[in-house]
């Protein structure tokens, strides 16, 4: 497997197509996709996309964003059949180091709160619960969520 690499403007389509494959399992609480072309293109003028390749497909991306001394990453996505191989492990590493070289003291993150897999998960990676956010999302969700804030610090 490759070092990841920056996305460009070609990789827009198969990192919504990965996103929503992957973000499937939230259908329990909304029925949307988890983004669009636009969406993941205006998320590129702001931050980057690190990519994973295994023989020429896309099996990995993660979204980073600088700010200030701190950085954020979300829509952390592998691809379904590739999940448990430590693809999304190496992702958030090398998305951490990133935060690092650019001198970020932390790396924060949300996630939603009925993703209890995924609370357990940073946790054991290093992240600890850092308060709570409504869920902002305009699509109707079927039950009552909200966002939990984790953060690590970068040492």
């Amino acid at each position: 497997m490759t070092s990841p690499r920056i996305a460009t403007d070609n990789d827009v389509d198969a990192i919504v197509h990965l996103v929503n494959e992957a973000f499937l399992v939230e259908q329990f609480f909304i029925d949307r996709n988890r983004t669009d072309a636009a969406h993941v293109r205006s998320l590129m003028e702001k931050g980057m996309f690190l990519l994973t390749d295994e023989d020429s497909e896309l099996v990995g991306c993660v979204y980073a964003e600088l700010k200030l001394d701190h950085g954020y990453f979300g829509m952390l996505s592998v691809e379904p059949s590739r999940q448990g191989e430590g693809i999304g492990s190496r992702l958030v590493q090398a998305v951490e180091q990133y935060f690092r070289d650019a001198g970020c003291k932390f790396s924060e993150l949300k996630i939603v709160n009925v993703r209890t897999e995924l609370h357990a998960m940073y946790k054991q990676w290093g992240y600890a619960d850092a308060g709570t956010d409504p869920y902002d999302d305009p699509t109707p969700t079927k039950i009552p969520v909200h966002f939990i804030n984790m953060s690590k610090p970068l040492l």
